[in-house]
């Protein structure tokens, strides 16, 4: 699958509280389960409230080693990307997740159902399970946000740091 880059902007603050880029440049911490799916990872945080302290050499939290499940009290920020004809496994996680579809349409399949994003639309998936199907002959681009949740003690949840790499 040929990928477009993406590029990454991450704002700070210098050490004269003067508010600047502290990095940029094209996101390079993805990985791939197999062909024709990415996941590259943007930021995470470990912690609620995240800490945003002042300072340009902050750590690069788009580079840490994650499973599919954020940081226990924190997010985890990351586009996947799914070529045509290609469908994930159905899982869920303990998190709630703010999903953007960025480009091209994917389905959702679900227990009983099914829906279809396309670019623009917006969902937020709260520790449902489902599985990504794309059944276009386009890309399919989508930004997701998980953020850890109550555990809902149902199902087989993927844990975090399974999957890590």
């Amino acid at each position: 699958m040929a990928r477009t880059p993406i590029r990454r902007v991450i704002t700070g603050h210098d050490g004269n509280n003067v508010a600047k880029v502290i990095r940029q440049g094209p996101a390079a911490n993805t990985k791939t389960p197999r062909d024709g799916v990415a996941s590259t990872l943007m930021w995470c945080t470990d912690a609620m409230p995240a800490d945003i302290a002042v300072g340009e050499n902050v750590e690069d939290m788009g580079a840490r080693i994650l499973g599919t499940a954020p940081p226990q009290n924190g997010s985890r920020f990351i586009v996947m990307e799914f070529a045509p004809g290609i469908a994930s496994e159905m899982h869920r996680t303990e998190t709630i997740d703010y999903i953007i579809m960025l480009a091209g349409e994917i389905d959702m399949d679900m227990d009983d159902s099914v829906v279809t994003l396309r670019a623009g639309d917006i969902m937020v998936q709260r520790g449902t399970n489902h599985a990504w199907v794309n059944r276009s002959k386009e890309p399919a681009r989508l930004a997701i946000v998980l953020i850890d949740a109550k555990p809902l003690g149902i199902g087989h949840p993927r844990l975090r740091g399974q999957q890590a790499r």
